[in-house]
């Protein structure tokens, strides 16, 4: 059953650009690595870009762990050095490779969240899978209320 995204968590996850995505490969090796994400009511969602990687498409790390792997945890999380001021969302739950007839409504979110999308070229979905996780748990922690 998936885990609402309530407004504050909507909200958090909004005002920030940067997500870290952990993922497990069958043997529960992590690997974790920063990425750009848009939100809606239900999911989160990332696309493989077209900046440079050394592999592309489903040959990432990443997408060859949710392959084997789809349980991942997602963290946006805000940092200050005046410790009151520490925040951050854990989204928790399985990860998909979405079909191709859902890739063209995730990746307007991306593209409206991220005008550098716009100038890529990112509508195949095969060269640039679009992931959807679905949250089973979400954690909103701030330091103080």
């Amino acid at each position: 059953m998936p885990a609402p995204l309530d407004a504050d968590t909507r909200a958090f996850l909004l005002r920030h650009r940067v997500a870290h995505l952990a993922t497990a490969d069958a043997a529960g090796a992590p690997h974790v690595v920063p990425l750009c994400y848009a939100v809606d009511e239900h999911a989160l969602y990332f696309v493989v870009d077209a900046k440079p990687k050394r592999h592309t498409g489903t040959a990432l790390k990443r997408m060859r762990n949710i392959a084997v792997n789809p349980a991942v945890a997602l963290v946006v999380d805000d940092y200050d050095e005046d410790w009151t001021r520490l925040a951050w969302v854990l989204v928790r739950g399985p990860a998909r490779v979405m079909d191709s007839t859902a890739h063209g409504a995730a990746l307007a979110l991306l593209r409206a969240r991220y005008p550098q999308y716009g100038a890529m070229a990112l509508d195949d979905a095969a060269r640039n899978p679009i992931v959807r996780i679905e949250p089973a748990r979400v954690v909103l922690w701030r330091a103080r209320p």
